[in-house]
Formats: C-alpha cells, sequence, structure tokens
C-alpha cells in the first residue's frame, strides 16, 4: 500500500494547473515562524524560476521544487542542476586519490531476494485494486495476495549505502588492501517525508565556493534522538531559506557493523595491510541534489534598486549565479545596422564561442521587438553573465559592446578577443 501511494503521488506531477499561489500558502506557515521569513522574496524566486525557464510550471510542481524535492526542470534549471553536479563530481572524484565513482542496481542484492518487508516497491494501481476487489477472500488470503504481489514487484532505492558496502570487497583489492578510499554515486532515491516524493542523493558534500552568501550555509550536529539507526555521530549540512533553515548534506559515522552484517562469514576480506586486524569504520555522506539547486537559486536572486537617469527608482532583479554554474554565460544581440550582415557575425561568433564550450543565448534570432532595457531585464534574471551587441561599428571597426551582469558596466572589446576573454574569466572564477 505504501509503494502503491509513491507511484499514485509521483504521476500527479504534470497534471497540475499552473499556479504560483498555492505553493506559497505552506510556506507562509515556516516564515511565519522564522525571523528571517521574507515571503515575497519567496514569491519572486518562485515565479523567475517558472517565468525564466527553470522550473516548469504547474503547482504541484513549484511545490515539489520548493520540498526539494525531484521536479520537472526547464531548460535553465536543468542546465544549473547538470553544472552543479558536473561541479561536484569534478572536486569529489577527479581531485582526490582513491575515490572511485560506482554505479550500482536501484536495489541490492539482499532486497531483490527478500519478501520485500522494510522495502519500498512500485505497485501498479490496477493490479492491487484487483486484490482488494476479490470480496471472497479471507483476510488471511488478502494479506498473502498482497504479499505475493509485493515480492514480484520492483523495489526502489531508498539510499546508496547498500550498493556501496556490496562494493567495499572488490574496492579494498583495488588499493591493495590500503585505506583511506572512498566511493561515489549519485542517482534518484525514493524518501516519504511530507509527503510522498523522491530526490537526488550525492555520496559526498557539496563545495560552498560557488556560492554567493556563504554565510547562508552552516553545519551542525545531528541531536543523539534523531541520529539514523547503527550511527554513532551525525552532521548536517544546513541552509538558511526564507522560511528557515532545511538540510542539503549528512554525514553520518556508522561504525562496522554494517559493513560486518553485508559480508557475513568473510572477515578476513574486510581487514587491511596495515598490521592489526581490526574493521574498518564507514563514514557515509548523503546530499539533496535537488534543494541545492533550489539553494543556490535562492542565495543567487538579489532585488536591487536603481535610479533611472529621470530620477525614477526602478527594482532591478538579478540571478547572480556563479560563473561556473550559471546556465547561459552570453547573450548575442544585434543593435542597429544591416540585419543580415549582423546576422551573420553573430552566427560566426555563437559558433566560435560553442566550439569553446561556452553557452550562449542566440537573442539575435528574436523577432518581437524589444528595447536592450527590456533585453537586459530579461537576462539578469536569467542569470546570463555578458550580453554582448553586435551593430553596425562592429562591421567597420570590429568593436562590439559587452555588459557585465554583476557590474552591468558595458565595456567596448574588439570581436577577435571575445572568447578569449570568456575563457578567462569562467576559469578564473573557477579558482577563486
Amino acid at each position: 500500500m505504501l509503494s502503491h501511494c509513491v507511484s499514485k503521488r509521483l504521476s500527479t506531477v504534470k497534471t497540475s494547473p499552473c499556479s504560483i499561489a498555492p505553493a506559497l500558502q505552506h510556506i507562509k506557515r515556516y516564515c511565519s515562524t522564522s525571523s528571517s521569513g521574507d515571503p515575497d522574496h519567496v514569491r519572486c524566486l518562485l515565479q523567475l524560476c517558472v517565468d525564466r525557464y527553470y522550473i516548469s510550471p504547474g503547482q504541484t510542481n513549484i511545490e515539489l521544487f520548493q520540498r526539494g524535492l525531484t521536479c520537472n526542470y526547464g531548460p535553465l534549471g536543468t542546465e544549473l542542476r547538470r553544472n552543479l553536479l558536473e561541479q561536484w563530481w569534478q572536486s569529489v572524484s577527479r581531485s582526490r586519490a582513491q575515490v572511485f565513482g560506482i554505479n550500482t542496481l536501484s536495489c541490492s542484492k539482499d532486497t531483490a531476494t527478500t519478501g520485500g518487508e522494510g522495502h519500498l516497491r512500485v505497485v501498479q494501481s490496477e493490479h492491487l485494486k484487483q486484490i482488494l476487489e476479490q470480496q471472497e477472500l479471507s483476510k488471511e488470503q488478502l494479506v498473502q495476495k498482497v504479499q505475493t504481489l509485493l515480492q514480484r514487484s520492483l523495489p526502489v532505492r531508498t539510499n546508496f549505502l547498500q550498493g556501496a558496502l556490496e562494493q567495499f570487497v572488490p574496492s579494498l583489492e583495488l588499493v591493495n588492501r590500503k585505506l583511506p578510499f572512498g566511493l561515489v554515486e549519485t542517482g534518484l532515491c525514493f524518501q516519504l517525508s511530507d509527503g510522498s516524493g523522491c530526490y537526488m542523493k550525492l555520496g559526498h558534500l557539496l563545495s560552498f565556493q560557488f556560492a554567493l552568501s556563504p554565510s547562508d550555509f552552516s553545519s551542525n550536529e545531528v541531536p543523539e534522538e534523531e541520529l539514523e539507526a547503527k550511527a554513532s555521530r551525525g552532521v548536517r549540512i544546513m541552509y538558511s531559506f526564507p522560511w528557515g533553515q532545511e538540510p542539503l548534506e549528512t554525514l553520518w559515522s556508522r561504525g562496522d557493523t554494517e559493513l560486518l552484517q553485508v559480508h557475513r562469514g568473510i572477515r578476513s576480506k574486510l581487514q587491511c595491510r596495515d598490521g592489526r586486524k581490526s574493521i574498518p569504520h564507514v563514514v557515509s555522506v548523503t546530499g539533496n541534489m535537488d534543494r541545492s539547486v533550489m539553494a543556490y537559486l535562492s542565495n543567487s536572486l538579489q532585488q536591487l534598486k536603481k535610479e533611472d537617469g529621470k530620477q525614477k527608482l526602478h527594482q532591478r532583479k538579478v540571478l547572480k549565479l556563479h560563473p561556473v554554474l550559471t546556465p547561459v554565460k552570453v547573450a548575442l544581440d544585434i543593435g542597429r545596422g544591416a540585419t543580415v550582415e549582423l546576422r551573420q557575425v553573430c552566427e560566426g561568433l555563437l559558433q566560435e564561442l560553442m566550439e569553446a564550450k561556452i553557452s550562449v543565448w542566440p537573442g539575435y534570432l528574436e523577432t518581437l521587438p524589444t528595447s536592450m532595457e527590456q533585453l537586459n531585464a530579461k537576462y539578469d534574471q536569467m542569470g546570463v553573465l555578458f550580453t554582448v551587441v553586435i551593430s553596425e561599428n562592429t562591421l567597420e571597426s570590429g568593436l562590439l559592446q559587452v555588459r557585465n551582469r554583476d557590474t552591468t558596466i558595458k565595456e567596448i572589446m574588439h570581436i577577435s578577443e571575445i572568447k578569449n576573454f570568456l575563457s578567462k574569466y569562467i576559469s578564473a572564477a573557477d579558482n577563486i
């Protein structure tokens, strides 16, 4: 029955109507109990994420996103999520010695061979309905049929620990029985918390070097009464959302009990070549990628007040995502001049930047007339780092205008310099 609820709840994601207001109702509950609550910031963030294609519209989808559960991402949200995951994998697996990526099954060998007790399984609602409608069955027969259905149904993963523990012995052989070493994995895990849902879990701490305001991230000890079974200590990495703190990652000190349970009868294979016969202790770290995406978006959104030339005060919304994370690095637009020739220049520059693996937004393809002020406001909300304007002056002298998202400063640069400038800028930001 529990697994049936998960399957049914997840199937509603694509059918809910688009509305920001219902999603804000439960957010206000958090804000009312938090001194740092800012419903306006939350409303602005959710609306921006929908308007600028970070997440897909729909009441249920917005609520899933706000709760840190896997939702339907838009094109920019998908790219941000991928960039964040790529940076995490780079920092964990490729920048450290003896840390290896693994890919285990969605269910462990034990889960697949046992009756399913304690494990989450996916059950088709129609099959369950057919059993429950058989009124001639006794209570014992009904229970037996449901148990049989569960045994034949697909189990789903709720954590990565089991798979990592099963990979311990071959991985220990790989490193010639010397410690320490690490195993990392990413993928979907299904969790039941405040309603059914699923989220992407990681196996190592994320780096906070990409945060606009690192002070919004903090760590604290897990209270003894909240410790997982067989864990002696836990540390949580928290993010201060406008409605309160939410955990992004948790580190657990687990001892050797679970390792011994998985590898019963082969204790000698668990021992290392350090002159001792002790069994290594396990430290596990799990993180919620979807909630981390929400945290970085919330951390990056700034609402700034700006005065124009007519002494009018305007509010400028800008998504100051880190240069490495932002989905679009540069937008290409055209100014005044011969449209056909300018587009040809844009096409050439577009190809050059894409070959350098710099993501580009082809604004010059837009057919509706839009002022540069409107374009800048749009690109700021998308998080675009630079806006490049090709004009008639570019055709004559090769000079173009480059606007910086963070400073709004407009510079004149030769078209031959723009690729190297962008590459060095992003590379330098990555190394800070």
